[in-house]
């Protein structure tokens, strides 16, 4: 007679949960940590900016300069974002759907600008374009400003924010595969319908939360702006510009106050970004629990 073997009841969790002083003490510097570093600076800059009164806020923030400053921060960021959101799904299409020659170098020259000081991308914008630059004499000849102009700091936030949309969407395309996209073809769909309705559906989340990350971080450039930019009070100067002049300025209540525009747009941005992950993670979970039973099944 075999006795029936013995089976371990082990609760969910017990495993790996650390005896409650590590759970504490893990939880004690992550709260030090968030609050010295995060918390403290948020409150810091609003107390700043509040430390005249709200009178002294809002002149500063319907000053011509910094109307003209948000004026431009909101141009660059609408024309960048949708070139970038072009740019990224057409290049996280072409390598995540095909192969070709020239594949591994499109990747390197995506990730490019991570690499490059967004300092160094303005000083070779104003190397090329430039009154003194190779293609400087050429434009002034036609009448052509790109440097300390519009067109130049378009061209620098490009540079730096390209990268962010194709890289969201590459990994998640890959992760897809060419399955649905080949039985759409079989089927009889062209590339356009293709598109529209088999590839661009799976990506919407991704792309969002793309297109998030590449508004925020064009609002909030600083570097590649300053190079190019000139610093030139009612026309070139971004946001970030304007409260850098503040700030030297001795300014400090006008420079908190605008800094606390950008402040609260990386604050609506995480929150975008947690709504886009928590969509992107119920969706996932929807897709791997599949279907519900049919009717007849649960009857």
């Amino acid at each position: 007679m075999t006795s029936a073997p013995v089976t371990a009841v082990v609760r969910p969790g017990r495993v790996t949960a650390e005896p409650w002083p590590v759970r504490g003490l893990l939880l004690g510097i992550a709260g030090v940590f968030l609050g010295l570093f995060l918390v403290l600076p948020l409150v810091a800059v609003f107390g700043q900016a509040l430390a005249k009164g709200w009178e002294a806020y809002w002149a500063a923030l319907s000053d011509p300069d910094a109307r003209s400053a948000i004026r431009l921060t909101v141009l660059t960021a609408a024309i960048v974002l949708p070139l970038n959101v072009v740019f990224g799904v057409a290049a996280a299409w072409a390598i995540a759907k095909f192969e070709f020659r020239g594949k591994s170098l499109l990747l390197t020259l995506i990730d490019l600008p991570f690499a490059v000081s967004p300092v160094i991308s303005g000083l070779i914008y104003v190397l090329v374009f430039g009154a003194q630059g190779w293609l400087g004499p050429y434009l002034a000849a036609y009448g052509i400003k790109v440097i300390f102009a519009v067109p130049g700091i378009v061209l620098a936030t490009l540079f730096v924010t390209c990268p962010l949309v194709a890289r969201e969407l590459i990994p998640l395309m890959q992760s897809q595969g060419t399955e649905e996209e080949e039985a759409a073809l079989v089927l009889g769909a062209r590339g356009g319908q293709m598109f529209w309705r088999v590839t661009l559906p799976n990506i919407r989340w991704g792309l969002l939360y793309g297109a998030v990350l590449c508004n925020a971080r064009a609002m909030g450039e600083f570097g590649a702006v300053s190079v190019v930019s000139g610093h030139i009070r009612g026309l070139t100067n971004t946001l970030t510009l304007h409260v850098e002049i503040l700030y030297n300025e001795y300014s400090f209540a006008g420079a908190f106050a605008v800094a606390s525009l950008l402040t609260l747009l990386a604050l609506v941005t995480l929150v975008a970004k947690q709504l886009l992950e928590w969509r992107v993670r119920h969706a996932g979970r929807a897709a791997r629990a599949g279907p519900g039973p049919a009717p007849e099944e649960a009857a």
